[in-house]
Formats: structure tokens, C-alpha cells, sequence
């Protein structure tokens, strides 16, 4: 018996893959105006593939999305890369970036996040985004805690507080949340602080963490976050930062080009978990935009304070250019 008795009309694996691919039908709808099953549908559509009748392609520059993702994945040995993308959003508006990227970190989130996971959040605009674009009706048994104390008296809409509170409500969470600043007069007042019943709560937390939700903020080449603009610091700290060759800031933690901390009396003032703390957390989301941020993003990839790095095309590929790969 001749083998081709067995193959499939050509005619009708076109059909099927015109009105699955170009109309929109659904398989079961096909499956009725042909009058062959469900299975045979797909198995149509597999053939039309194999064969080349049908081909996918995406098209440029949006190809090119995925292989900066590979190159950033494999070079830092990162869990994940997402480099946002809009066709209908004009990603030349910084705001428009930041929301683009947050909308991308909440979906990321709602994927990996599962049932008595403790989540650690920091403060910053991003991640204020992120959580604008949670799904409400996504319930999750999860934790939510602040990662470090109150910048209220800087930014009070990107203050940690209000971030957790947030979220928690969005997963229908239980939230830990710090109730105090985040930078005391001195070492003293810290650990006075952390023996109170709430804050010893909520460092304890901190070895519970297992996903940390983050941004980054920028003080090389230009002083942009919100701790070197504002007055978080005094012009005597931000010039032992300097001193220090401080590049980025992570849970209002100070960090150099190396990614690794600043060596400076700001560390024991200040509310925040310790960086090495941070450094053991099994899944860091990092949620960034802008080029500005290059080299701090740079420098926490070096340091290994990034496992999931959720950013746009301009960083990816500044930070591509950087390292010359």
C-alpha cells in the first residue's frame, strides 16, 4: 500500500491554517466547518508549520529584543531578562519607559508569585507603577514587607509604606511594614530601634524574604535618585559617598562600581535590611529604566544584587555597549 494514502489533503491543512491564522476562528469552530475533530485540527496546523505553508516571523527591531535578552541572561547568569516594548506607547518619554516596564514587572510578578511566598519591596517610582498595573483579582496567600524605613519625609507617594500597603491589598496579602525613617542621627538610635516590638517584627521577616521587588537609584554619572536630591543627605555625607566612589543605591544601601557597599558611617544609621541580607534573597527583581541608570544597573550585575532584571530597550542596550558584547 502506498504511504501517501495516509497523508493529509494539502488543500485542507491551508484551509485550516487560513481560518486558524488569518480569520481567528478557534479549533473547535474549524473543526465544525470541516467536519473533522479537534485533534485533527491541531495536528493540521503542526503539519502546516512543518511543511513551511505557514512561517512566523518577528519582524525587526522587535527580534532584536530577544537576542539583547540572551546576551545580558548568559553574560550575568541571570534567572531572567524582560526588556519592555510598546509599538503604541512613544518610549522616548521617560514616564511613558517607567510605566512600560512596570507593566511588565506586574505581569512577571503575577506569573512567579505562589502561596506563602514573602515579598520584600523597596521604594521608587517603578515600582510604584508595578503596582498600579497589579491585578486586583489576583488573590495569593503571600507576605508583603518593607525592605528598609520610610523616606517619607523625601517622597511621600514613593514612600515604602504606601508601596507594601499597596500590594498587599491588590494579592489580598498580609503586609509587614517598618514605622519608622529610614536614616537616624546614629548607630545608637538604630539599635534602639530594631529592639522595639514592630521593627524586631520586621527584621525577622528579613530572613524570610524570597523574592525582592526593587529599583535602583542613580548617583553616577549624574546624581538622579531621589537620597542625592532631595534632603535625605546632608552636602558632608554625599561628599563621603562620593569619596567613597558610590554609584547606586538598593534598599537605601550605597554601593560602588563593583557593586560592592560604601564603607561609610551611613550604613549603621541607617533602618533597612544589611546588604549581605539582601545579597542571599533566592529571586531579586530588579525594576529599572533609563540609560542614566547604566552604570548602577552595571555595577549591581557585577555585584550579584540582580537575579531578574525587568528593563527597557535604551538600558539593555547601554548596558550592552558598556561591557562591549
Amino acid at each position: 500500500m502506498k504511504p501517501e494514502i495516509y497523508n493529509q489533503s494539502t488543500f485542507l491543512i491551508i484551509k485550516t491554517a487560513y481560518l486558524y491564522y488569518l480569520k481567528g476562528l478557534a479549533q473547535s469552530q474549524i473543526a465544525s466547518k470541516l467536519n473533522i475533530s479537534v485533534p485533527t485540527v491541531s495536528r493540521l496546523l503542526k503539519k502546516a508549520k512543518e511543511d513551511k505553508i505557514i512561517e512566523f516571523i518577528i519582524k525587526d527591531p522587535y527580534i532584536k529584543y530577544i537576542e539583547m535578552e540572551e546576551k545580558i541572561k548568559n553574560k550575568f547568569k541571570l534567572k531572567d531578562v524582560i526588556i519592555a516594548s510598546s509599538p503604541h506607547i512613544d518610549l522616548d518619554s521617560y514616564e511613558e519607559t517607567k510605566r512600560i516596564v512596570g507593566l511588565e514587572g506586574a505581569r512577571y510578578i503575577e506569573r512567579m508569585i505562589r502561596e506563602k511566598d514573602v515579598l520584600g519591596i523597596t521604594w521608587g517610582s517603578t515600582i510604584a507603577n508595578l503596582i498600579y498595573f497589579l491585578n486586583p483579582f489576583q488573590k495569593t496567600n503571600a507576605s508583603f514587607v518593607t525592605l528598609h524605613g520610610s523616606i517619607a519625609n523625601c517622597s511621600d507617594e514613593l514612600d515604602v509604606r504606601p508601596l507594601v500597603s499597596r500590594m498587599a491589598m491588590a494579592f489580598g496579602g498580609k503586609q509587614y511594614t517598618l514605622l519608622t525613617e529610614g536614616l537616624m542621627s546614629s548607630n545608637d538610635i538604630v539599635n534602639s530601634i530594631k529592639k522595639e516590638k514592630n521593627a524586631r517584627e520586621v527584621f525577622e521577616m528579613f530572613e524570610k524574604v524570597t523574592i525582592a521587588v526593587n529599583g535602583i537609584g542613580a548617583f553616577y554619572p549624574e546624581l538622579k535618585s531621589i537620597l542625592a536630591i532631595s534632603n535625605y543627605l546632608t552636602p558632608l555625607e554625599l561628599k563621603k559617598l562620593k569619596n567613597e566612589n558610590v554609584v547606586g543605591d538598593i534598599c537605601l544601601r550605597f554601593f560602588n562600581l563593583e557593586g560592592k557597599e560604601c564603607e561609610t558611617k551611613l550604613r549603621d544609621r541607617t533602618i533597612a535590611i544589611n546588604f549581605e541580607q539582601f545579597k542571599k534573597i533566592k529571586t531579586k527583581i530588579c525594576v529599572v529604566a533609563g540609560s542614566l541608570k547604566t552604570h548602577a544597573v552595571l555595577a549591581a550585575l557585577k555585584g550579584d544584587l540582580i537575579d531578574v532584571l525587568i528593563t527597557d530597550f535604551s538600558l539593555a542596550d547601554s548596558i550592552l555597549k558598556a561591557m562591549d558584547i
